[in-house]
């Protein structure tokens, strides 16, 4: 880690430990996520210049694409939110319109700079809500009795109680009170939920009645039961915020948004339309057209205030399996300038899939029948071969790339985990119990389209 960062080797040697090959994107991902930084740290009067270099990323589905965005979110250190294309309209049509992702992103920004306020004040808020439970549990704490102190001795203040207290204060951090049952006051809902349905979308209209009728209707609270468990959650988010500033948070969220945002945009292929006038396909081009000023770089107005796109980082990715990159609008094209193409699964890894990720496919299974006490082996070959059996099916059904090894998977395992062995409790996993299990579904292929 250098300057506190993560260089792009760093980067993608922690990709590594949960994608296998990919090199190209994993590479393009760590180059773009350090220019974030290095971007910050250039002459102030380049740095306004210095424009993000969009990622597209091209590859049949099951190669990793949506992974690598998923891991991005353990690295980035930023705001970062992943959406999918096909779920926005055009404005105007039934749908969330693209603005929404902005307006997501600093709701995630707000809640990251919050919780890193209150990890400041985590002491202190924890020593406050210890207190509060403790007046629930065993009442308030009187006041210190203060006695005349006889002439020429010195006594100290007696508080009455404390005993008592400061037993139930070891049992409550040692967490055996966890289940004990205790009343408190909380706030009653006052406004029902309103939903209004404008373009606009109700984040832009920045309205919340609860604030606005606040002042003037006196507060209700009502007694409610939890657990000491749940209790605790709910007086340490109270405490938390009245300490925490929240007009600060807002504003230092609002300046990570636009300074080191990173939006991952998936599925951008099913936005590509045919050009038809009617049908499922009528705004799918008018979707494009609508998330082009915000990748160009535009304001987009939310709860919180103006937010401006122009440094905001996107990463696309599509399958393009029924179109192509070039079938987006050019416009759109030339915004994600850097174009990194996926390779397709092979055999070999498939192999390298089940058995060398952080969490390999292998070593989930192993994991859920080992609550069974049932430990489940699988040698070399029989990894080899239904790595085999993975790629043909694909090559001969359609190609859904890793994703195929969770079918195989769970069709070879179906016995075991639907009646797992009583007697045995170790499961070796042959490639000829792979063959036998799977070869008369994969010769029948009819069949194999629709259980592999």
């Amino acid at each position: 880690m250098k300057n506190g960062y993560l260089t792009p080797r760093e980067i993608v040697d922690h990709l590594d430990k949960y994608i296998i090959g990919q090199t190209n994107a994993k590479k393009s991902v760590a180059i773009a996520l350090r220019n974030r930084w290095r971007r910050r740290h250039a002459p102030e009067e380049l740095r306004s210049e210095i424009m993000p270099n969009n990622i597209i990323m091209i590859g049949p589905t099951g190669v990793g694409k949506t992974e690598i965005a998923r891991r991005l979110a353990d690295l980035a250190r930023a705001p970062f939110i992943k959406v999918e294309a096909s779920k926005f309209t055009e404005v105007g049509y039934v749908g969330r319109d693209v603005e929404s992702m902005v307006r997501d992103l600093v709701d995630i920004a707000v809640n990251m700079v919050r919780v890193e306020k209150g990890r400041d004040l985590g002491e202190k808020v924890a020593h406050v809500t210890t207190e509060r439970l403790l007046d629930l549990l065993v009442g308030p704490q009187p006041p210190i009795a203060k006695a005349e102190p006889e002439a020429g001795s010195e006594t100290e203040p007696v508080e009455p109680g404390s005993g008592t207290r400061e037993k139930f204060r070891a049992k409550l951090l040692e967490g055996k009170l966890d289940d004990r049952e205790v009343e408190l006051e909380t706030p009653e809902s006052q406004f029902p939920v309103v939903e209004i349905f404008s373009p606009m979308g109700m984040e832009e209209l920045g309205v919340n009645f609860q604030e606005m009728f606040s002042g003037l209707m006196p507060k209700r609270t009502k007694r409610r039961k939890m657990v000491v468990r749940d209790a605790r959650k709910f007086i340490m988010n109270e405490e938390l915020s009245k300490l925490v500033n929240m007009d600060d948070v807002i504003a230092e969220a609002l300046e990570r948004v636009q300074e080191a945002g990173i939006v991952f945009v998936d599925e951008i292929d099913k936005i590509v339309g045919d050009h038809s006038k009617v049908g499922p396909d009528v705004s799918r081009e008018g979707v494009q057209r609508d998330i082009l000023p915000i990748v160009e770089g535009s304001g987009v107005m939310t709860k919180y205030g103006m937010v401006h796109t122009d440094h905001i980082l996107f990463i696309a990715a599509g399958a393009f399996h029924a179109a192509k990159p070039s079938d987006l609008i050019p416009e759109l094209q030339g915004r994600f300038p850097i174009r990194v193409e996926l390779d397709s699964l092979t055999a070999a890894d498939f192999e390298r899939i089940l058995t060398e990720p952080k969490a390999a496919l292998v070593k989930q299974y192993q994991a859920l029948l080992l609550t069974e006490g049932v430990q489940l082996e699988f040698p070399p070959a029989a990894i080899t071969k239904i790595a085999q059996i993975a790629e043909r099916v694909n090559q001969e059904t359609e190609n859904i790339g890793a994703r195929r090894l969770h079918t195989v998977m769970t069709k070879l395992l179906e016995e075991i985990l639907f009646e797992p062995p009583t007697r045995k409790k170790k499961v070796v996993i042959t490639a000829g119990m792979v063959e036998k299990r799977l070869s008369g579904i994969i010769e029948n292929e009819d069949l194999s389209k629709y259980i592999l």
